[in-house]
């Protein structure tokens, strides 16, 4: 198994899309999970049904990434329980769509702070215990957006995201000589039932027209490059940003 015995922390990660589909991605691989929400009765109630699925303790921690003592609070808990965090795979996210010239600062603040912000802080909370132990893997969720202008409304989206890109290379530049790899994921649209609450249906077709493969991504398609980038499997790699987009981020 690629994660035995490893232990991997996981934002975002009771939700359904990109996040579970991590979580139980790795739980595969015989990775011990924790997974982090902001949703307290999701986050509960997704960690005890993984806990069952998988016949091993799945940790479910309540955490608003906008608040750094609930961050710190998760990662000595996790520390705590299982002795090490391995594995930061760092998926909390959020998207308000406004023109940018009616953009308030309450919603710029909001995307920056989940987006890139909580990024931060959660890499800044583990790093001191990857540090310690002498390795570590980072995935960061980035996305197309940080690249290419996909809809109206998303600057600060967008622009957080191209934070991420920029906060990935950055640190993986000092943390490499410490033994812990920095990598990001940069998705285009990855179809899941949250994005329904955001987007209108025409948006989905669209995107399918727009990409050469003719389909939305799926969330475990973003999984298995998480495993990847989790993994031995990619011991050379740090500070990339990879796109997983069907060929969207190449065509016009």
């Amino acid at each position: 198994m690629l994660l035995q015995d490893r232990v991997a922390m996981i934002t975002a990660g009771a939700g359904a899309g990109i996040g579970r589909a991590v979580a139980t991605r790795f739980l595969e691989e015989g990775a011990q999970v924790a997974i982090t929400d902001a949703h307290p009765r999701r986050t509960i109630e997704v960690a005890a049904e993984l806990s069952r699925q998988f016949g091993r303790e799945v940790l479910g921690i309540p955490v608003d990434v906008t608040q750094r003592a609930q961050i710190e609070d998760a990662v000595r808990t996790i520390v705590e329980r299982f002795g090490r965090i391995d594995i930061l795979f760092n998926n909390a996210g959020i998207n308000k769509l406004e023109p940018i010239w009616e953009c308030s600062d309450e919603t710029w603040d909001l995307v920056m702070n989940v987006c890139l912000r909580g990024t931060f802080w959660t890499m800044r909370a583990v790093l001191p215990h990857m540090i310690k132990q002498g390795k570590g893997a980072i995935v960061n969720m980035a996305s197309a957006a940080g690249w290419i202008a996909a809809s109206d409304g998303e600057a600060p989206y967008s622009a957080a995201k191209a934070g991420v890109m920029g906060l990935t290379r950055a640190s993986s530049a000092e943390l490499a000589g410490k033994g812990i790899r920095v990598n990001a994921i940069a998705p285009s649209v990855i179809y899941n039932q949250f994005l329904e609450r955001i987007y209108p249906p025409a948006m989905f077709e669209a995107a399918k027209k727009r990409n050469p493969m003719g389909r939305l991504g799926e969330p475990r398609e973003v999984a298995n490059l998480a495993l990847f980038l989790a993994s031995d499997m990619s011991s050379y790699i740090t500070g990339e940003v990879i796109s997983i987009s069907g060929g969207s981020v190449v065509v016009p």
